[in-house]
């Protein structure tokens, strides 16, 4: 053992023999707690964060593939380029959107169901893993197919017509209702084109046709000059009475062949009352869920655990999904009516997180598609890596390899941002602020040598009487913080360790509606600790620093001369 190690270890004992002084016993006793702390609040926020990784990783995949439009019908062709991709080890295509659940008289709002493709989705996804009651084998029926687009687009039909220039233009009358050109005033626009070629105007071939033409016009006309009359009596405008074409002025519009006649007054009279049940024959509305064996012909779905507690289901039980959109859509030209489908509850899974159990559920990908009547599209792919550190890279490869600005990627981190990141903050913060608990430690190794460095003023003297370097008195006190700081710092990380152990053994509850998850999340990892250590020990060697100086630049005669 070397001289300066050596007068360290003397310099912490105690002048009445004891094996530390006071003061080298707090310093090591303050250390150890910060280390202790900070090893410890590390460790939980570092549980929270690899549970909700966990969780978040359980239900979604790790890279998707998103497109900027509803009409994503090619994702087959995409699927297999994607196999390409080094690092990707499952691809599958799905569909999400919100829905509303009922099952008696309980109805659950905002849940997402996700349609998957059961052969394919263990290879993306970990619900199997996560199912606890059930399984995933009545998800796709025997037999089913993707679904065909019963509604054409606005584009579809505006493509569909052969030849645009035979599309037969259409004359607005006064009353803003079109009339085909050819029936408007026997054709003149025809005859107008002849009659300046030279050529005589067209005209009927017979004269049954020549009089069924003026029919046609005379009651056009008369039936405006009604309209236009109507319109001036509500308005109060009086106007002379002039007779209408064709006829006496009171006289009634003809009916043509096919139009409504009777009386609009209903049978019982507008007095009449509505049956306070509606009910409908089982043979017009027949209801999918009146016996066992209709349910066991529905199609599975897979509901979360907290979700079956609100809606109070069982196994095998019958559900209803509608959704609730409905309005004009515009990529398809018409109204969009809620569509109402019934399922069979095959299985329930538990994530452990309770923002999933409770809004998620899952069904097969044909079965979910025709909610929204797209035919075979769905509403991304997604795929899982091999590492998912590396997942925010492939996406970027992903990126390169599309380049069309119709695609774009979201990783797992990306997708879920604002959480992440505010756990991050939250450990970051909150790490910083007990490593404060370890710098008032140092300030304690500080005043402990500062008293040291007086105290044994007269001895410093005599040593460096004796030929005793600076380098060497600059070591001992170098040891001596370094020592407390070792010892304190292997203090608090077996301190932080017990109480780690102590949260996994004894599990703090947490409410899940506040916190997602049920228990308290401890994650222990060496490289957590050995950071604390390290940090530890460098604060406790800075500690030092003034008082090592200060006791090498001592002189001897100025020692001498304070002791006198």
């Amino acid at each position: 053992m070397g001289f300066p190690l050596e007068l360290a270890l003397r310099y912490m004992r105690s002048k009445k023999r004891a094996f530390v002084s006071v003061g080298t016993m707090f310093a090591v006793l303050g250390v150890a707690l910060g280390v202790g702390a900070l090893a410890t609040v590390i460790s939980v926020t570092g549980g929270f964060r690899a549970q909700f990784r966990e969780k978040v990783l359980g239900v979604n995949a790790h890279v998707l593939i998103l497109k900027y439009s509803s009409d994503f019908r090619e994702y087959r062709k995409l699927m297999d380029q994607m196999k390409a991709v080094p690092g990707v080890i499952g691809i599958a295509p799905f569909v999400i959107s919100p829905m509303m659940i009922t099952h008696g008289d309980r109805t659950a709002t905002g849940v997402l169901l996700k349609g998957v493709d059961p052969s394919r989705v263990k290879d993306v996804l970990d619900l199997p893993r996560h199912i606890i009651e059930g399984n995933m084998e009545g998800l796709r029926l025997p037999g089913t197919k993707p679904p065909e687009r019963r509604r054409q687009s606005l584009l579809d039909t505006f493509d569909s017509v052969p030849d645009r220039d035979l599309v037969e233009p259409l004359v607005p009358s006064r009353r803003g209702i079109g009339v085909p050109a050819s029936s408007r005033l026997g054709n003149t626009s025809a005859s107008a084109s002849a009659s300046e070629s030279g050529a005589p105007p067209p005209s009927p071939t017979s004269p049954l046709e020549q009089k069924s033409v003026l029919k046609d016009i005379e009651q056009i006309v008369r039936t405006e000059q009604l309209e236009e009359r109507d319109e001036k009596s509500h308005l109060g405008v009086s106007s002379p009475k002039q007779p209408l074409v064709g006829g006496d002025e009171n006289e009634p519009a003809a009916l043509r062949p096919g139009d409504p006649v009777g009386s609009i007054v209903p049978n019982g009279g507008y007095k009449s009352a509505l049956p306070d049940d509606d009910v409908l024959p089982a043979d017009i509305d027949p209801d999918p869920c009146r016996d066992e064996e209709s349910i066991k012909r529905l199609p599975g779905i897979i509901i979360g655990v907290t979700l079956e507690k609100n809606l109070n289901v069982k196994l095998n039980d019958c559900i209803q999904v509608t959704s609730p959109t409905i309005g004009f859509t515009y990529s398809r030209g018409a109204m969009r009516a809620p569509v109402a489908k019934q399922f069979r509850v095959t299985g329930v899974f538990d994530a452990g997180f309770d923002q999933y159990d409770s809004k998620l559920v899952y069904t097969d990908l044909y079965q979910a598609q025709p909610f929204y009547d797209t035919g075979d599209s769905v509403t991304g792919i997604e795929m899982k890596v091999r590492d998912i550190e590396k997942a925010k890279d492939i996406a970027r490869d992903i990126d390169s390899r599309l380049q069309n600005g119709i695609y774009h990627t979201m990783d797992w981190e990306e997708l879920n941002h604002g959480l992440f990141t505010a756990l991050r903050i939250q450990q970051l913060l909150m790490s910083l602020v007990l490593a404060l608990i370890i710098v008032v430690a140092a300030f304690t190794v500080i005043a402990t040598l500062i008293m040291v460095v007086l105290d044994k003023k007269k001895e410093i003297a005599v040593l460096k009487a004796m030929g005793a370097s600076n380098s060497a008195l600059l070591r001992v006190f170098l040891y001596q913080g370094a020592i407390i700081g070792v010892i304190g710092t292997a203090i608090g990380l077996g301190l932080g360790l017990a109480m780690c152990k102590g949260l996994l053994v004894h599990a703090l509850p947490l409410d899940p509606k506040v916190y997602f998850i049920s228990h308290l999340p401890v994650q222990v990892r060496a490289s957590d600790f050995v950071q604390v250590g390290i940090f530890a020990i460098l604060v406790c060697l800075a500690a030092t620093v003034w008082p090592a100086l200060h006791a090498a630049r001592l002189r001897p005669a100025e020692a001498f001369r304070e002791q006198q």
